[in-house]
Order: structure tokens, then C-alpha cells, then sequence
């Protein structure tokens, strides 16, 4: 038989307070996880870091090397997957494919004791809270992307979890369709009471469905915070790239910054020892020959390693003096004629950099 251990209710603490510790050969997944009721935590970070393999062990399917995982309180290391307050939404769904929309919703209160007419009630209830109460009776291969991702999370919250677990719930879909399921996630998202955890590697989706996020790299934190926070005040090469920006570490001596590799830096910000310096690619201004008038403190020169197209501009990738990536519109890229191997001049104003403590 399986045992839970209760915690006192004078010492019981609501919401998620986890140490995920998994022993995977030689890899090691070592996170902590504090979550309060009602508040939605996005684990980002790039393939191979352990962000799913942290969902697993939160949901009971992998087991814990060592570290703890109470739940409102509750100790549920030991409680089998199938008896955890834990809804979860795989990445695929895993809709049952015999089973009507209403029957898949239906299955959770089932198996918690509920009658089958109680149990269709309720499902009934919550496909029509995601707009589905038309396709109750349809199959899922008869359910677009979308509506089976709809059905995959009104059958996670049909069994009223105090932890609700998404794993890439929107990776599936196409872009138009996802950026419609995100609107109707956030806002589902947004009236769920309890613990809320998703796994992602897609920025947008955690800029946007998260309270906060939680980077996770080989298996480790290495930054959290609210969104706004990490994408002004990125720590890895990592996380710069997923928001876009330049990034570099070395140490201040007021208004210059002395890199690890490459040139100073000048900033606006009056600072003293290990700082990290940021800026978009937006901030990079490209000439082909010297300037010789131009007001920018920061000037180098590069050589075009690499181009492509990155929205409605031209990203290009910089070698030289100091690795980098600058944007320019294509009309730009083409008067400057723009190819790898070509020299150019890069310049960044100091008031566009951005200096924080490392």
C-alpha cells in the first residue's frame, strides 16, 4: 500500500514545493520548483535540459533519485501516478481515439468514483466552457488541431487537479491556429486556481502564457524571474538568443566595460565589477567604409559570416573584432551589398546598450 505523509495543517503550505532530483545516465536533473496557487510557471530551455523529463517526474512517471515534491502540503514522492491531484496535457494529447469528445473529458471523473451520468455532466460542462459543445459526440479524428487540443485540457481540468501539467501544449499546431489556441489558453489559464506548469521551448508562448519563467540548461537553473525581467536581463548565451539580443560578460570600470574576449565596451550606466552588456541587433548600425562623423561610442570592425531572412528584415551574423548579430531592412542589406565574407563596419550607440551587475 501506498503511504502519503501529511503535513501539519499549521505548517501545510499551499501550492507546489518541489526538488526534482533524476538520475538519467549520465545525465543529472537537479531543479527546485516553488509555485503558489493560481500562478502559472513556464520550465524553457533547449532540447536535452530536462524540462521534460522534470514534467514526468512531477506527474509520477519518472521516479526521484533523491529531493522531496509536496503538493498543498502533501508529500507525493511515493503515490503512484494514477492517485496524484495532477492533470497533464501531453504534447500530442493522447486523446482516446475510440472515444467520443465527451467520453475522453468524461474519463477522469469516472475513474475518481463519479457515476457515468455525473461524469458526462461535468464533461458537458467544460466543452462547453472551451466552446466545443457542438462536437461532444465527435471522435478526435474527426477534431481539428485546435479542438483536440481544447478536449486533451477540458479532460485535465475535469478532474478539478491542484497541479496541471502542459507539455509543448501548442507545438502540434499551425501557426494561424496557435496563435488562436494561445489567446483561448491564456485565459483559461488565467482562471485556473491551482498550480500551473508548462514546459516549452517557444519564447512566445512562455512570454505569453507565464507568470514566471524558469530556464532550465543541462539539467540546472540557471535564471528565473517574470518574463519582462529575464528578457531586459538575460545571464546565458541561451537566453539572449531566445529574446533576441547581443550579449557579452566582462568587468565595469564606470562607464566602460571590459570584456572576457573582444573590445571594451562604452554604456550609459555608471558601473564597478562583473556586469553583463546587452543589446537588440536592432541597435547595430552597418557601413561598408569607416564612419567618420558618427556619434556612436562603440565602433568595429567585422566581417559577414552568415545571412538570413528573420521577419521582415535581414538578420546578418558578425565576426571580428566582436561577434554579434545586427538587423537591417532588405533595401539596406542590398545598398550595402551585403555577402559573406564582406567587411563592414559596425557601430552601436552607447545609450542603446544596457549594463547589469553579473
Amino acid at each position: 500500500m501506498t503511504e502519503t505523509h501529511d503535513v501539519p495543517a499549521d505548517t501545510a503550505v499551499a501550492g507546489l514545493d518541489a526538488r526534482l532530483v533524476v538520475n538519467r545516465g549520465a545525465f543529472r536533473l537537479d531543479v527546485a520548483l516553488t509555485v503558489a496557487p493560481g500562478e502559472v510557471v513556464a520550465l524553457l530551455g533547449p532540447n536535452g535540459a530536462g524540462k521534460s523529463t522534470a514534467l514526468r517526474a512531477l506527474a509520477g512517471l519518472t521516479p526521484l533519485a533523491d529531493g522531496h515534491l509536496r503538493l498543498d502540503g502533501t508529500e507525493l514522492d511515493r503515490t503512484p501516478p494514477e492517485s496524484r491531484p495532477v492533470g497533464v496535457v501531453f504534447q500530442d494529447y493522447l486523446l482516446f481515439p475510440h472515444l467520443t469528445a465527451l467520453d475522453n473529458v468524461a474519463f477522469g471523473p469516472r475513474c475518481q468514483g463519479a457515476s457515468k451520468a455525473e461524469s458526462r455532466a461535468v464533461a458537458a460542462q467544460w466543452l462547453d466552457r472551451m466552446g466545443l459543445a457542438e462536437h461532444a459526440g465527435a471522435k478526435p479524428r474527426k477534431l481539428s488541431g485546435g479542438q483536440a487540443q481544447r478536449v486533451a485540457l477540458a479532460r485535465a481540468l475535469a478532474t478539478n487537479p491542484r497541479l496541471l501539467l502542459l507539455d509543448e501544449p501548442l507545438a502540434a499546431l499551425d501557426a494561424r491556429t496557435r496563435l488562436e489556441i494561445r489567446a483561448q489558453l491564456r485565459r483559461h489559464l488565467g482562471e485556473f486556481e491551482a498550480v500551473a506548469v508548462l514546459v516549452t521551448h517557444d519564447p512566445l508562448d512562455a512570454m505569453v502564457l507565464a507568470d514566471r519563467l524558469v530556464v532550465v540548461e543541462d539539467g540546472r537553473v540557471v535564471q528565473e524571474g517574470a518574463p519582462s525581467h529575464i528578457a531586459r536581463h538575460p545571464r546565458t548565451d541561451y537566453i539572449a538568443q531566445l529574446v533576441g539580443l547581443n550579449l557579452y560578460r566582462g568587468e565595469a570600470d564606470g562607464h566602460t566595460v571590459h570584456l572576457t574576449t573582444g573590445p571594451p565596451l562604452t554604456t550609459t550606466e555608471l558601473l564597478s565589477g562583473p556586469v553583463f552588456v546587452a543589446f537588440p541587433p536592432s541597435a547595430v548600425t552597418l557601413h561598408r567604409d569607416r564612419p567618420t562623423g558618427s556619434s556612436a561610442r562603440n565602433l568595429w570592425r567585422c566581417e559577414v559570416a552568415g545571412l538570413e531572412t528573420h521577419g521582415d528584415q535581414i538578420r546578418a551574423a558578425l565576426t571580428g573584432e566582436l561577434p554579434l548579430a545586427a538587423d537591417l531592412t532588405t533595401v539596406a542589406a542590398a545598398e550595402l551589398d551585403l555577402h559573406p565574407g564582406a567587411t563592414v563596419w559596425a557601430t552601436v550607440k552607447a545609450v542603446e546598450t544596457h549594463a547589469y551587475p553579473a
